[in-house]
């Protein structure tokens, strides 16, 4: 079978070997004779599999004492509500920095349950840049950011100066670069792009900041009674977190998040280069803040589309159309791309100039 090069946006791709071994769970899991997706949460088997997820999150991430590492359900959209009850009093107001579809819908929601206040907005130019100056409130509960925006192709590079709690979506992001996890009252992002396959959502969330809200939290939105029992108030989604802590063994075997933040930067680089560089393209996205996740581009010569489309086809490329919202063409090149996918792309860029 010849190799197709994955540019989906999500559910995305998975690391090769990752794949292998989790398909080989499907059917003979620990070699209990029994697949993966039909052994108990409770068995020792499950448990150890969780805890080895959490610990690789807290190495990987060095994330330090007083958070707790959770594998929940329900989505980044599960988050946005997460967030509000958990976060936001009942007569609060929780700030928000909208640059995305995603911040977009995550202030929708707050909207519906609480006040809101929109510190700055890039709507104004179809999301395609950061602001990068705006008001922050001492009086709000909490700033929420949405830290790469996958359809539009922007990413924040520097953390906005808060003086209080902020809360990040890094559902596109997660595990790409090195952060400081102590800037962050809770981190919370869906596993479909860097981390596994959809079904989970990590969250990391600063245990002294929960259980002190003055809302009534329905029992399965309160991260209080997650946190109190391990991701295991209910039935966890058992072959999500296990793929998950597949990958993270992945990352941690070659060197982590200091190696992955190299890769990703040079992958980047490779891409934006010839974006630059080739007349026929042109980036969407503000190049101070361009994301190294999702790559967004257009031609400059519309004309040329059957023929580019053609030739990307002919590549084994696939996932590249462009976001409605944008047009044109989106890489996303998460963790698990290779370098030399992204070389194919490249080629197939200059194919079409030549």
């Amino acid at each position: 079978m010849s190799k197709v090069h994955n540019f989906s946006a999500g559910p995305s791709i998975l690391n090769q070997d990752v794949i292998k071994k989790a398909s080989e769970a499907v059917t003979n899991f620990n070699d209990l004779n029994l697949s993966i997706l039909e052994i108990s949460h409770r068995s020792k088997d499950f448990v150890a599999v969780m805890d080895n997820a959490v610990a690789l999150v807290k190495e990987i991430l060095n994330v330090p004492e007083g958070y707790s590492v959770l594998f929940l359900q329900g989505g980044a959209s599960t988050g946005f509500l997460a967030t509000i009850l958990n976060f936001m009093s009942k007569d609060g107001t929780g700030a928000y920095l909208n640059t995305g579809a995603w911040s977009k819908k995550a202030l929708q929601e707050a909207k519906k349950l609480g006040n809101l206040n929109m510190v700055a907005s890039s709507e104004d130019n179809n999301f395609n840049y950061i602001p990068k100056v705006y008001p922050i409130s001492t009086n709000d509960d909490y700033l929420h950011i949405t830290t790469n925006n996958t359809i539009f192709g922007t990413q924040i590079k520097k953390l906005p100066v808060s003086r209080i709690p902020i809360i990040a979506d890094m559902s596109s992001d997660i595990f790409s670069r090195k952060i400081n996890v102590s800037d962050y009252a809770m981190i919370y992002a869906g596993a479909q792009k860097n981390l596994g396959p959809a079904g989970t959502t990590l969250y990391i969330v600063k245990d002294s900041l929960l259980g002190k809200n003055d809302r009534t939290i329905p029992t399965m939105l309160d991260l209080s009674v997650h946190a109190d029992k391990g991701s295991m108030f209910n039935t966890p989604p058992v072959y999500p977190i296990y793929v998950s802590m597949l990958t993270l063994e992945w990352l941690k075997a070659n060197g982590g998040i200091e190696w992955i933040e190299r890769v990703n930067n040079e992958k980047a680089a490779l891409l934006y280069n010839e974006i630059d560089n080739n007349p026929l393209f042109e980036g969407t996205a503000a190049k101070e803040d361009r994301s190294n996740m999702n790559v967004t581009f257009v031609l400059t010569d519309e004309s040329k589309k059957e023929q580019f489309d053609q030739l990307w086809n002919e590549a084994g490329i696939s996932g590249i159309n462009g976001h409605r919202s944008v047009g044109g063409y989106r890489a996303s090149i998460y963790n698990a791309m290779p370098i030399e996918s992204i070389q194919v792309l490249v080629d197939t860029m200059k194919k079409l100039n030549s």
